[in-house]
């Protein structure tokens, strides 16, 4: 996993549940690419027209909410999302995330739609590129990352198993 990324921000509010991420009549598949055709679809129709590889969401709040479905993290990885920085995570959105290789940052951070972050994850900042702010994260572990860099557990296990 690259130590740093750098991506343009998707401003999202608090509370922004699964249903919301993935609607519920789109479970039927795990494809990441299938999902991302759908993702926010009925909460902002243009998101998945718009979205670019290496965009970075930026939430309030209890991002991840609802129900525990790991369809979520893999509509957003499908999309391209390099990261989802938000004040706080529903735990189990949390976890499956990283399981499924989705980078997660709990950090407040002041940026709009459309400014560009820098996420340094070896020092635990965040730039606001626009603002030029800095705001300071508790740097990932060294396993998570390589847990994200792998693709998520299921692929960092194999490669484990491999050796």
């Amino acid at each position: 996993m690259e130590d740093m990324v750098r991506g343009r921000v998707w401003k999202f509010s608090s509370n922004v549940d699964t249903d919301q991420i993935i609607p519920a009549e789109y479970l039927v598949t795990g494809d990441p690419k299938e999902l991302a055709k759908h993702a926010f679809e009925k909460v902002r129709p243009n998101f998945v027209k718009n979205v670019r590889p290496g965009d970075i969401i930026v939430a309030e709040e209890n991002f991840g909410c609802g129900s525990s479905r790991e369809h979520a993290p893999r509509a957003l990885i499908g999309c391209g999302i390099a990261c989802v920085i938000a004040k706080s995570f529903a735990r189990i959105f949390y976890r499956n995330s990283i399981n499924i290789g989705l980078m997660l940052v709990e950090c407040g951070v002041e940026a709009d739609e459309g400014d560009e972050l820098e996420v340094d994850y070896a020092r635990g900042e965040l730039t606001n590129l626009k603002s030029g702010k800095k705001f300071i994260f508790k740097k990932p572990p060294e396993f998570l990352l390589k847990l994200v860099e792998s693709g998520g557990l299921v692929e960092y296990t194999k490669r484990r198993l491999v050796k």
